[in-house]
C-alpha cells in the first residue's frame, strides 16, 4: 500500500505545477546594477519559469509585464542594446523548448515578458472580426465571442492558453466537415492561425535603427511567416475572422473496442471513420493497456437533443480536471517508488475514472454553445508529457492512418511489456482537422501560414486532412524516449509522402534520441525543414531573420532549428 508521504508528495507537486509562477519584486539596487537603464515605467521582478509538465524549468529569471505594446517595444530595444534575449510568456502551456531551453541558469541573459498581465484588450473590430491582445486567454476570447453570438469551429481543449501562444504554434482543435456539411462564413477547419486577418508585431526597422511596432495584413508576404512564428517574433495584438456561433452536442462513449474503432479500412462496424463521416468532430483518448478508448463525438445541433444535458459553462468533466484519488495514489506510487510496472493498473484506473465519471456527472451526452463543450481541460488536470505529429493525407485515408499507427503502437507496447518495460502510462490521443485554406478568411490574396503543420503541400492538392497523433506518459518514465523514438521513426518512414506525410507538432515532443526529445540532429536539421519544402522553410526563416536580425527573439534551440 502506498505510504501517505508519497501520495502527498505527488499531490503537492501537481499543485505547484498548476500554480502561477512566484513573482518576487526586484531589489532596486540589484536591478539597477544587473539591468542598467531599464525602462523606468516597466516594473521588474524575479520569476520562476515552469513549462506545462515541469520538464523545463528555471528559477530567478528577470521578468517584466509591460503595460501595453509601446512598453513592449521599449523593453525589446533595451534588451537588444544590452545583449539580452526576450522570451514572451503567456500560460507556459507547452512542452517543447520554444520559450526557454533546459538548463537555463538564473543568470542567463534572458528576459521574460509576461503578456497575460496587460496585453488583454478585447473588442469587436467588425460584426465578423475581433481584436485581441496577445495575452488574452482562449476562454476569455470565446466567452466574449459567445456574448456577441460568435464563435469558432474548433479550439484546443485548455482554456488557459493565451492567444499569442496559441498562434505561435498553430494551435488547433478537432474538426473536419461532416458528410454534407458546408463551412460557415468566418469559420475554418484548420488551425487558429488561419483565422488571422492582421497582426501587430515588434520588428526591426532598418531606417530608424531600432525595433518598432508594425501591423501586417493577411495578404502581405511577411505575414505568412509571422502567422506561426514559433517564438522567433513577438506579436502584441491580432485581428481574427470569426463567424456565427453554433450549438454542439458532445456524446462520449467507452464501449467500443480499439480493434473495432481503429480497424483496417473496409472492416466495417463502429470505426473512427464512420463517426468522422457522421459528425466531423471526433477525438479519442486511449489509455495505455486498456481495451476501449474514450471516444468523443461533437455534432452541430441547433436545438437541444432530448437525450442531452444543457451545459452553460465549459469544463464538464470534473473527473478529468481533478485527479481522482485512486489515480493520484497510483501515480504517487509509480513516481515515488519507481513502480513503473503498474502502468497497466494505472491505465485501467484512468479508464474506470472516465467511464464511471461520465455516468456519475451526467456528462456522457451534453449540449450547449460551442465553447461549453469544446473547452474541457483545466490546469488542475494530471500533468503529463506528450509527443506529437500531424499526418497530412486525403479524407478517404484517415482510417488507414489511424489503423497503421495504432497497430504499430500496440505491438511495440506489448513487446516492451514482455521485457518488463512500461514506457507509456498515459494515453494515445487522436484528433482530425482540415488544412489551412487561406480562402477561409475572405481576404483576396490571403497568405497561408508558412510554418503551420497544416499548410497544404503544393504538390498534393488532393490532401485536405490532418490526423493528429499524440502519445502521453509521465515525465521521467524509463524507456519512454527510446519508445517514442521508435514511434517517431515508424511515423516518418510510413507516412513519407506516398499517401500521407508527417510533420511535427511544434508545442509537443519530437526529434527523439534514445535519451531525450528535441535532440535528433537529422530530424531537426533535415526532416523537419524538408516536410515544409525547401522553398517554404527558407522563405519563413529568411523573413523571421530579417525582421529580427539581432535574434533578440530566440534561444539556443531556435538557433539550431533555423540554422
Amino acid at each position: 500500500m502506498i505510504d501517505s508521504f508519497s501520495r502527498r508528495g505527488f499531490l503537492r507537486t501537481a499543485a505547484a505545477l498548476a500554480a502561477v509562477p512566484t513573482l518576487l519584486p526586484a531589489d532596486p539596487a540589484v536591478a539597477a546594477q544587473e539591468l542598467p537603464d531599464f525602462p523606468a515605467e516597466v516594473a521588474l521582478y524575479r520569476s520562476a519559469y515552469r513549462n506545462w509538465v515541469g520538464e523545463i524549468t528555471a528559477d530567478g529569471l528577470w521578468a517584466c509585464a509591460p503595460g501595453g505594446p509601446e512598453q513592449v517595444v521599449a523593453v525589446v530595444n533595451w534588451a537588444w542594446r544590452h545583449g539580452r534575449r526576450v522570451r514572451a510568456r503567456g500560460a507556459s502551456h507547452g512542452w517543447s523548448p520554444l520559450t526557454i531551453t533546459p538548463g537555463t541558469a538564473s543568470d542567463a541573459p534572458v528576459l521574460l515578458v509576461d503578456t497575460a498581465a496587460h496585453l488583454t484588450g478585447l473588442s469587436l473590430k467588425s460584426p465578423t472580426s475581433v481584436r485581441a491582445g496577445a495575452g488574452v486567454t482562449l476562454e476569455a476570447l470565446l466567452t466574449y465571442l459567445e456574448e456577441h453570438g460568435l464563435g469558432v469551429t474548433a479550439t484546443p481543449a485548455p482554456g488557459n492558453l493565451t492567444v499569442g501562444g496559441a498562434l505561435a504554434v498553430d494551435a488547433h482543435g478537432t474538426a473536419v466537415p461532416a458528410r454534407g456539411e458546408r463551412r460557415m462564413p468566418g469559420h475554418t477547419y484548420g488551425s487558429l492561425s488561419n483565422l488571422v486577418l492582421s497582426l501587430t508585431a515588434v520588428v526591426w526597422d532598418e531606417d530608424s535603427g531600432a525595433y518598432t511596432l508594425r501591423t501586417y495584413d493577411r495578404d502581405e508576404a511577411d505575414c505568412a511567416a509571422l502567422l506561426t512564428h514559433l517564438g522567433r517574433s513577438l506579436v502584441t495584438e491580432v485581428v481574427l475572422r470569426v463567424g456565427t456561433n453554433t450549438n454542439l452536442q458532445c456524446v462520449s462513449r467507452t464501449d467500443i473496442p480499439a480493434g473495432e474503432l481503429f480497424g483496417a479500412p473496409g472492416a466495417g462496424g463502429r470505426t473512427f471513420e464512420s463517426f468522422l463521416d457522421r459528425a466531423g468532430r471526433v477525438e479519442t483518448i486511449w489509455f495505455a493497456f486498456t481495451e476501449n478508448p474514450w471516444l468523443k463525438v461533437w455534432s452541430v445541433s441547433p436545438t437541444r437533443p432530448l437525450t442531452s444535458r444543457h451545459v452553460s459553462r465549459p469544463y464538464n468533466y470534473p473527473f478529468s480536471d481533478s485527479v481522482p484519488t485512486p489515480v493520484a495514489e497510483l501515480v504517487g506510487r509509480i513516481v515515488s517508488d519507481g513502480a513503473w510496472y503498474l502502468a497497466p493498473v494505472l491505465g485501467n484506473a484512468q479508464y474506470d475514472a472516465a467511464a464511471l465519471g461520465l455516468v456519475a456527472t451526467l456528462s456522457a451526452d451534453i449540449w450547449g454553445p460551442s465553447q461549453n463543450t469544446l473547452l474541457y481541460l483545466r490546469p488542475t488536470t494530471l500533468r503529463i508529457a506528450t509527443n506529437g505529429c500531424a499526418v497530412l493525407t486525403g479524407r478517404g485515408e484517415v482510417q488507414r492512418v489511424v489503423a497503421e499507427f495504432t497497430a504499430f503502437y500496440q505491438e511495440r507496447l506489448a513487446a516492451y511489456a514482455a521485457r518488463g518495460r512500461f514506457p507509456v502510462n498515459g494515453s494515445v490521443e487522436i484528433r482530425v482537422t482540415g488544412l489551412d485554406d487561406p480562402a477561409d478568411v475572405g481576404v483576396d490574396g490571403a497568405r497561408t501560414p508558412l510554418l503551420s503543420a497544416l499548410r497544404p503541400p503544393v504538390d498534393r492538392p488532393e490532401w485536405d486532412t490532418a490526423v493528429w497523433l499524440n502519445v502521453l506518459t509521465l515525465p521521467g518514465t524509463p524507456y519512454a524516449e527510446a519508445f517514442l523514438r521508435e514511434i517517431e521513426r515508424f511515423v516518418l518512414r510510413t507516412f513519407d509522402g506516398g499517401y500521407a506525410m508527417a510533420r511535427v507538432e511544434w508545442s509537443k515532443g519530437y526529434a527523439y534520441t534514445d535519451d531525450a526529445a528535441w535532440s535528433d540532429g537529422e530530424v531537426l536539421g533535415s526532416v523537419v525543414p524538408g516536410s515544409f519544402g525547401e522553398e517554404g522553410w527558407g522563405q519563413a526563416a529568411g523573413v523571421l531573420e530579417r525582421l529580427d536580425p539581432h535574434r533578440v527573439f530566440g534561444n539556443a534551440f531556435l538557433d539550431r532549428l533555423f540554422a
